[in-house]
């Protein structure tokens, strides 16, 4: 279908104040946060979007009737809600439709008996805590995107808070879900504490980032809020293999603080200046919930951190980062890398305690060998487990044109996701794995990469569900 007959026909299904295939909004709506595109886009010509037009849906039954079209039609179709993507995941491929959820912005139920809240995929993260917490509850979701992310996103890209060691991922707070399928079908899965009753449906959908299906509601477990319990301490620890293991040491004795940060020393003297000896990592520790709880996980964590030499810097650097956690989202706008010549990013990966100081090494010292335009390196681990952790490495590279700053970027990506995969971690921790990672899935997977195709087979046989995520595009 041509694209002015496919604007149209959406204007008619839906109405024409909620179809818009104007540049601006269409370059507004494709915008991706990732490092190259953030080079490009200050280039003013090397990039523009692919899209048809924008669609914004306010309710379950329009983004079935909006589907069920696209599907008929063979039109693709790029589920977004907030846009505060870094991975290319909501960014169409080739034309098509960009469904935007962001007006489905009813918060719909807080059960204060059963402790869960229900929003549509479009209410804003910070809204939904700010409205919690003034009623002394917290959904216990704090990610860096948090003044930008919407629920549905959340939801679909697997996300992660920073206070995830107490609370859990995104895929922890689930109770239930509405989701309407390529073909128009909605379905919803309900709330329950748990149930054996076969696979964990609601899985198909968290972390599915739109491939399958658009999430349009979803119901969050919610706690008790009580800052003013917070117990802070940050610690300066010798080496970042010391510090890897003081983080196993603390999960394996049974202690839950809710942020357990450890930064190289790179991004020690680079966040935190000079309040530790030169060389050394920072470990920063909150720990929260009932007071008493609080005190003792925060003198466990303590006692255990004097075993491996740990220096006591106090509650400040806790105190500021606190402060600054979610800065960087009012920045996004305005970091000109165009003009400053640098293309700059995260990236995210995970493994098992006896291979995530491998990877951190293998990765810093490969990549001043492969990639001549770095400019620095570091990690940190942000996200720990019983049986691992996380590193969070951020980079900076020196780019010349803007057709230059895909390839030095991905190849810098490369480098992490080859020592990544060498030693069985995961490419990707919390950010999803977006279109730039997918052409690594099959590695990722394994024998297992067959379980994503039959899913995608059976639930989107037309494949118009944001094509390029999770899934290679077939030739």
């Amino acid at each position: 279908m041509e694209s002015s007959a496919l604007v149209q026909a959406l204007a008619e299904l839906i109405g024409e104040d909620q179809v818009s295939s104007d540049p601006a909004v269409l370059r507004e709506c494709s915008r991706d946060y990732i490092g190259f595109r953030q080079y490009e886009r200050g280039d003013g010509k090397f990039w523009e979007p692919k899209a048809a037009c924008v669609a914004w849906p306010r309710n379950s039954v329009e983004v079935s009737s909006l589907l069920a079209f696209l599907n008929a039609n063979g039109a693709d179709a790029a589920p977004r809600t907030g846009g505060s993507c870094v991975s290319l995941g909501s960014e169409p491929v080739e034309g098509g439709v960009i469904v935007d959820g962001s007006r489905m912005n009813e918060l719909i139920e807080l059960n204060e008996k059963d402790l869960f809240v229900t929003a549509s995929c479009g209410v804003s993260l910070e809204y939904l805590e700010n409205y919690l917490n003034n009623r002394g509850w917290t959904t216990g979701h704090f990610p860096q995107s948090l003044p930008m992310a919407q629920i549905g996103g959340l939801v679909a890209t697997r996300s992660i808070g920073q206070f995830s060691t107490l609370y859990g991922g995104i895929e922890d707070m689930v109770l239930g879900l509405e989701a309407v399928l390529p073909d128009g079908r909605i379905i919803k899965i309900k709330n329950v504490p748990r149930r054996s009753a076969g696979p964990d449906l609601r899985q198909i959908f968290i972390g599915s980032e739109g491939a399958i299906g658009f999430i349009t509601q979803v119901s969050l477990k919610i706690f008790r809020y009580a800052p003013e319990n917070r117990w802070m301490g940050a610690f300066g620890i010798d080496t970042m293999h010391k510090g890897l293991d003081a983080l196993r040491e603390i999960m394996s004795a049974g202690w839950h603080p809710a942020v357990l940060r450890l930064h190289d020393p790179v991004e020690m003297e680079r966040d935190f200046g000079n309040i530790a000896p030169e060389g050394n990592c920072i470990l920063l520790v909150i720990a929260e919930g009932p007071k008493a709880l609080a005190a003792a996980t925060g003198e466990g964590v303590k006692e255990i951190l004097k075993g491996f030499g740990a220096a006591d810097l106090g509650a400040r650097p806790v105190q500021r980062w606190l402060i600054h956690r979610n800065d960087v989202c009012g920045r996004l706008d305005h970091f000109d890398y165009y003009k400053m010549g640098a293309v700059a990013d995260t990236c995210e990966i995970s493994a098992t305690w006896s291979k995530i100081g491998e990877i951190y090494d293998a990765v810093l010292e490969r990549l001043p060998q492969e990639s001549e335009s770095l400019v620095v390196v570091s990690g940190h681990s942000s996200h720990s487990y019983t049986t691992g952790t996380n590193i969070y490495f951020s980079f900076g590279a020196m780019v010349d044109k803007a057709e230059n700053a895909r390839p030095i970027y991905m190849n810098i990506v490369r480098v992490i996701m080859e020592e990544t995969l060498k030693r069985g971690g995961s490419i990707a921790h919390h950010h999803g794995s977006g279109k730039y990672r997918t052409q690594w899935m099959p590695q990722e997977h394994g024998s297992s990469y067959i379980l994503l195709e039959k899913i995608k087979e059976a639930l989107d046989p037309n494949r118009i569900m944001n094509k390029g995520v999770l899934l290679k595009i077939e030739e």
